[in-house]
């Protein structure tokens, strides 16, 4: 068995084998697990897809006058004013009071990463020590102090797929539903999903070093809706939403082209996050696990109208497809997450790794395998 700290020496001299979660299932079809085992260290993943459960929390810096900003807009879009006098938190969904669902936190968010200047008004009541009640300028990533994104859930570990059985075409977080099942949409990069590959996250905790939107970032906690307790098939695969990342990282080192916001029409704004996690091969069990393939990557159907409680799972070498049986016709199946870029994560982070420029960090604890997902409870208040 090795360790992350003998895989972290070979990083150092130039002699780590690095490949991505595609390349690996080829290397074992050609070699088998023991000769493949003898030769990879590590396999890297990537995901880009809606994360709306995405923000960034900033310091501005203080003006002089100074002021407690209690309530904040940025390029008109609401952001948390319940912090300390100049901190904030903007979320993706967040929408602008003058464009709506046109414009929103997760447009901000890509523009403050591009390096564009955005529009600051803030209000307060004044106090002796913060007297200004008003501000308005332009701020900018290289003259706000800290500016990181925390997301409290991102890179969910596989998702249900949708459809809509009703007469009607709905507008959902998973797209546009054509109605009588007119469409089938899904949201994960399959065998290359960071979560898909540590089915039991051996190798994924709190501390863990990953690829955060073209920067590096850590695995922060637990990501909220994080649950265990699911259906899975015998690789340790589950079938519906499970384990969840909260990740932390430093926006000023991102890329646009990994980080964008987007448009749900007629439902919303998000975000789009990448994000790549590098899985040490410390056994063989290990490499069984990171070369699960689609074929062998299952998840539930589930309608987004609420109707009609569906039996059917599909596997993402049939979704990827492009058409489906489902219902006695052919049905056409689309993702909402790029494995274009998925690809592009997973390589950049493989050359990251090549060149002795991103290193492994052994997990701080573990992320819980023991929780559930309460609903909300509809109580009578007296």
């Amino acid at each position: 068995m090795r360790s992350i700290a003998q895989i972290n020496e070979k990083i150092k001299k130039g002699k780590a084998v690095v490949v991505t979660a595609e390349e690996v299932i080829d290397i074992i079809k050609e070699k088998g697990y023991k000769e493949t085992y003898e030769m990879v260290d590590v396999v890297t993943t990537g995901t880009f897809g809606p994360m709306c459960s995405s923000g960034v929390f900033i310091n501005f810096g203080h003006s002089n006058p100074p002021i407690r900003m209690q309530s904040i807009m940025l390029n008109d879009v609401p952001a948390y004013g319940g912090l300390a006098a100049v901190d904030t938190y903007i979320g993706a969904t967040e929408v602008s009071v003058k464009r709506g669902m046109e414009y929103g936190g997760g447009h901000v968010i890509e523009d403050l990463i591009a390096g564009k200047d955005i529009k600051l008004h803030a209000l307060s009541n004044g106090t002796d020590c913060y007297p200004r009640k008003e501000i308005l300028t332009t701020i900018n990533k290289d003259n706000i102090n800290q500016a990181y994104m925390y997301n409290p859930r991102n890179a969910y570990q596989n998702y249900p797929a949708a459809t809509n059985s009703t007469n009607k075409t709905i507008y959902t977080y998973m797209g546009t539903l054509l109605p009588n099942y007119g469409n089938i949409t899904y949201s994960t990069s399959g065998e290359l999903s960071p979560l898909l590959n540590d089915p039991y996250m051996r190798t994924i905790g709190v501390g863990t070093r990953i690829f955060l939107g073209g920067g590096i970032g850590y695995v922060a906690w637990q990501g909220t809706q994080h649950k265990v307790d699911v259906e899975r098939t015998a690789n340790g695969v589950p079938i519906v939403n499970a384990a969840t990342l909260a990740v932390i990282g430093d926006i000023k080192h991102m890329s646009t082209k990994y980080v964008r916001g987007a448009v749900f029409d007629r439902y919303g704004v998000t975000l789009f996050v990448g994000i790549g996690v590098p899985i040490p091969i410390l056994d063989e069990d290990m490499l069984k696990f990171v070369s699960v393939k689609n074929s062998e990557i299952y998840t539930k159907l589930v309608d987004k109208s609420g109707n009609v409680n569906i039996d059917k799972k599909f596997n993402y070498a049939e979704l990827r497809s492009g058409t489906v049986k489902f219902n006695g016709k052919n049905v056409h199946t689309a993702p909402l997450s790029s494995l274009y870029v998925a690809r592009n994560i997973a390589l950049t982070l493989k050359d990251w790794i090549n060149k002795g420029s991103f290193e492994l960090t052994d997990k701080v604890t573990d992320l819980p395998f023991e929780s559930r997902v309460n609903s909300l409870e509809i109580r009578e208040i007296k």
